[in-house]
């Protein structure tokens, strides 16, 4: 398990050019998102890796259980380095 990172934290990860990933499924991102982010559902973000390798990478979901287990994927199985959780997208502000 990893805490959330803090939300000005993750804007200035966005803005130096991390990906800001929403791990939602595709019909809640289509009801809203943040902008700038690109929808990677949570079930498929193994089958991501090599667009995601090798750059930061910021996540986040409705609550940020999905946003942590889409975390434990890419940094804990698959050891990205620069992977980094917003919790839920409420959050952004």
């Amino acid at each position: 398990w990893t805490a959330p990172i803090a939300p000005a934290r993750a804007r200035e990860l966005v803005a130096a050019g991390a990906q800001l990933v929403d791990v939602r499924d595709a019909d809640e991102f289509a009801r809203g998102h943040i902008a700038g982010a690109v929808n990677l559902p949570v079930a498929g973000i193994e089958q991501e890796l090599e667009a995601l390798r090798g750059q930061p990478v910021v996540l986040y979901c409705a609550s940020g259980l999905r946003s942590q287990k889409a975390w434990q994927v890419l940094a804990r199985r698959h050891g990205l380095p620069q992977v980094y959780n917003l919790g839920g997208m409420t959050r952004w502000g």
